[in-house]
């Protein structure tokens, strides 16, 4: 028997890109919703026979609010559909955002291994920009955080 076959994409989430870069965020990144913009932009330009197959796998995995990385996961038949919903989703409740895809993984353990990599990266540069604003409980939730990516499973 074949084990069902999923397509793993880490994202960036840049919020409000017209704004000038600061620390208060008008909006916090959920998995709820970030599903629910997806899910919409899938139902309105594939309609609902493609969201009903597009949904058959599709989850919001994980999410980062404070650098703004998710994990989303899609069966591998539909992972291109998936994609493309992404790249329309224009905004998130009401603020702008736009997404880049950082990488993509056939396998729960590369994609853990790149989103491991690039929040502790983003991380760093987020504590650069903010500097003592960064407090010791934001370092730990930041903590907590990268311990969700490494026990990541189907």
């Amino acid at each position: 028997m074949v084990g069902f076959k999923n397509r793993y994409m880490v994202m960036e989430v840049f919020l409000d890109p017209n704004k000038d870069t600061g620390v208060d965020e008008p909006i916090i990144i959920t998995q709820f919703n970030l599903t629910k913009a997806i899910k919409d932009v899938i139902l309105t330009n594939f309609g609902e026979c493609g969201l009903a197959s597009s949904t058959n796998s599709f989850q919001v995995k994980y999410v980062n609010p404070i650098t703004k990385l998710c994990i989303i996961r899609a069966s591998r038949e539909e992972y291109q559909r998936v994609w493309a919903a992404i790249t329309m989703v224009r905004s998130v409740g009401s603020c702008p955002v736009v997404f880049n895809l950082l990488d993509l993984s056939g396998s729960i353990r590369a994609c853990r291994a790149a989103a491991l990599k690039c929040d502790e990266l983003k991380f760093q540069q987020y504590q650069s920009l903010a500097g003592a604003r960064v407090t010791p409980e934001i370092q730990q939730q930041m903590q907590n955080y990268l311990d969700k990516i490494k026990v990541l499973e189907h």
